[in-house]
């Protein structure tokens, strides 16, 4: 906006007053000569249409410079329209993340003739208003006192993510900040009528700033003064059919609707309200339940809006079977085993959307539908039963994969497999893997029934043979196992998970006291058998990164071994507890230990791919991998028959990159010890700080540690990368 002349900005104002039927007298503008010599004859033959064309709009020093400069903002305003899409009556359909479709709205006018003020008469006072300004462009005004409008930072964070003037670059054009200004006001009213302020008034200004204000001087500013007048109150509320429900339901489902006669008219309650009595319907039993579109009818009389909400609750059933469009990939019985639920237990939508989430998540199919067929009807007050049709279409079985990678510590290692998910159906997989590297080399066949009996019940065989040459020990091994688990996933977190197993192993080693004659260091062959079992207790609210609540596990093997023709039983046990607190938003403290013990053999009964380690990521950060504990006369550690670790963290959320930024300090300590008794006194320290780049599938770990009381042999820092916190 430009003004070539100081008089020009008390015009201007002086059509805005006229615009808005401002407080004033007619003998006030008299009084003025100068004034007099501002207002042109068309003011005085039609000063409605002369006042309107000066609110908010630019001034001009000539004719000529108006015509342009309302053609340039009518082109641009009209470009601006284009970028909008628009509804099909007309209305500005914006990006609307912050939920502003209304419903069906209608309107009650008084019955009384409104009667619109003359320019004499005084309109409704403005009430003292304090300003927010949102850019340098863009400022509101709002009521001082918060009684007015007391959804003030609620509203004025949805406008700014809505807001023409506060997302589009104007690159400092006035004509189109004046387009710009006319959408917002629209969307303005249609915010305060979200909110139930049906008689708001929204005074809608583009000016230059006043001298000495600390926006830039040369930018217009548009302005909007907020009157929300008063907020309307929820009328009637009808929720059609839903009488028609069974039992005591008509009330729990009017109770789930949460607008009640009385409350505060809010479109955002009306529209929620529609889903919370979908889900309340879908878990009470009525899978065919339907809901309309609800509807308000505004009485500005009564300063009320009567809601309709459109509910056929459709009938109650209960589960009847699951029944397969292809039975030989996976059958109907196998569907059924998989579901939570069983027959005759009431239909809820929850467990519906379950299995269909299962039944994707074993990765064999590419699309699936679930549709309940009625195969009773409900009869009185009894329910009817559905079965569950599943109609699900093949995904690809077979998969290759392949890796290869370097580590420093490790060597290089470069693993292959090949694998079918569905060889045995149902879910019955068979993988063939390989591993080449400068440690490793194995071969090995594994046969694998997911959701065996039951949903997340996995039986698996093992069978392979392999070479391990590390710093810890050699072994040649040759291994047959069997395990049978309840699993917690992260499609379904169990509060008790559970294992049990048979391990049949034949295993060549030597450990690296041997190695001070190399190529002379004799092995020795051990014969174990072996039954691991473990179980579990997860209160933790979230499997790859909990936020509170803990973890605690205990494992136990009982194991028989043959060595050098003697033979020895032992128990090699194992607990772990993890615990995690929240320190309000941003900040989670975690906490774990773990002890283990060998009891009933010597160290060297015990082949050294059976003892206790310690070192790594997953252990004492700092270190390398295994790299805690006894060592043998080279330095190299070689296991024990104890261990005991400590580590503390603090994972603080950052704010960066959305948030999803975490820096952790930590700090863990560690030993391993030959005794069966841990040994304090050797305690190795490590401390460092890491980051977490948290995604839809977990947080990416990067952690970078340092030893702080080292050993020969130990690397000055380590750096560790996986999927998931440590613990």
């Amino acid at each position: 906006m430009r003004f070539s002349h100081p008089a020009r900005k008390v015009a201007l104002c002086l059509s805005l007053v006229l615009a808005l039927h401002a407080p004033l007298a007619a003998q006030d503008l008299d009084s003025s000569d100068e004034l007099e010599a501002l207002i042109p004859d068309s003011a005085v033959t039609d000063p409605d249409a002369w006042a309107a064309q000066g609110a908010g709009e630019d001034l001009a020093d000539t004719e000529e410079e108006a015509e342009a400069l309302d053609a340039a903002a009518e082109a641009e305003f009209q470009a601006l329209e284009q970028s909008l899409e628009r509804g099909e009556d007309g209305a500005l359909a914006l990006d609307d993340p912050a939920g502003l479709d209304l419903p069906a709205v209608a309107e009650v006018e008084p019955e009384d003739p409104v009667e619109f003020v003359t320019f004499d008469d005084v309109i409704r006072p403005i009430p003292p208003g304090s300003e927010v300004r949102l850019s340098d462009e863009l400022v509101l005004v709002f009521p001082t006192e918060n009684a007015l409008f007391p959804v003030r930072d609620e509203f004025i964070d949805r406008f700014r993510k809505l807001s023409s003037v506060a997302d589009l670059d104007d690159d400092g054009s006035q004509a189109l900040l004046a387009a710009q200004a006319r959408a917002d006001e629209e969307l303005l009213q249609r915010m305060l009528r979200v909110y139930g302020y049906f008689d708001a008034q929204v005074i809608r200004s583009v000016t230059l700033p006043e001298a000495g204000e600390s926006a830039d001087p040369t930018r217009a500013v548009a302005r909007f003064d907020v009157i929300p007048g008063p907020r309307y109150t929820v009328g009637n509320v009808d929720m059609g059919r839903v009488d028609e429900a069974i039992g005591e339901d008509p009330a729990a489902l009017r109770a789930a609707y949460k607008v009640k006669p009385g409350d505060l008219l809010s479109i955002d309650a009306i529209a929620d309200g529609r889903y919370l009595v979908d889900i309340e319907l879908g878990e009470r039993g009525y899978p065919f339940a339907t809901i309309d579109e609800p509807s308000l009818l505004v009485d500005h009389a009564r300063e009320a809006g009567d809601v309709t909400l459109p509910v056929t609750p459709g009938g109650r059933f209960v589960f009847g079977t699951v029944t397969s469009n292809d039975e030989g990939f996976l059958s109907g019985h196998h569907l059924a085993d998989i579901a939570r639920f069983q027959p005759g237990d009431l239909y809820q939508r929850s467990l519906d959307m379950d299995l269909r989430r299962a039944i994707l998540a074993t990765g064999l199919v590419g699309t699936v539908e679930l549709t309940p067929v009625v195969v009773a009807e409900p009869q009185g007050d009894q329910p009817g039963t559905v079965d569950m049709a599943v109609a699900l279409t093949r995904a690809p079985v077979r998969t290759v994969q392949g890796s290869l990678g370097y580590g420093s510590q490790e060597g290089f290692r470069a693993a292959a497999s090949w694998e079918h998910r569905n060889l045995f159906p149902p879910e019955g997989m068979l993988r063939v893997r390989g591993v080449a590297g400068t440690q490793e080399q194995l071969a090995g066949a594994t046969v694998r029934f997911n959701n065996f009996r039951g949903r997340d019940r996995v039986l698996t065989l093992d069978a392979y043979a392999s070479n391990m040459d590390n710093d810890a020990f050699d072994a040649e091994t040759a291994s047959l196992i069997a395990t049978y688990e309840q699993l917690s996933t992260l499609l379904f977190q169990r509060e008790i998970s559970y294992g049990t197993g048979l391990e049949l192993v034949v295993t060549n080693e030597r450990d690296n006291r041997t190695r001070i004659a190399p190529g002379n260091a004799p092995r020795e062959t051990y014969l174990i058998a072996a039954l691991p079992s473990y179980a579990q207790w997860d209160t933790s609210d979230d499997l790859l990164d909990p936020t509170e609540g803990f973890r605690l596990r205990a494992a136990l093997s009982p194991e028989y071994s043959r060595f050098d023709d003697t033979n020895s039983f032992y128990l090699k046990s194992q607990f772990d507890l993890s615990y995690y607190l929240a320190m309000g938003e941003d900040v989670v403290l975690a906490a774990r230990g773990r002890l283990g013990a060998i009891y009933g053999a010597d160290l060297a009964s015990i082949a050294p791919s059976r003892r206790f380690y310690a070192g790594g990521g997953g252990s004492v950060r700092g270190y390398g991998y295994r790299a805690i504990g006894p060592r043998d006369e080279l330095g190299e550690p070689n296991g024990g028959r104890s261990l005991v670790e400590l580590s503390v963290e603090a994972r603080v959320r950052t704010g960066l990159f959305d948030n999803s930024l975490s820096v952790v300090p930590f700090f863990d300590i560690g030993s391993v010890a030959r005794s069966s008794t841990p040994d304090l006194q050797a305690l190795r320290m490590g401390a460092g700080v890491g980051v977490r780049y948290h995604t839809g599938f977990g947080p990416i770990r990067l952690d970078v540690g340092v030893p702080l009381n080292r050993q020969p042999g130990d690397a000055p820092v380590a750096v560790y990368v996986a999927l998931g916190q440590a613990f």
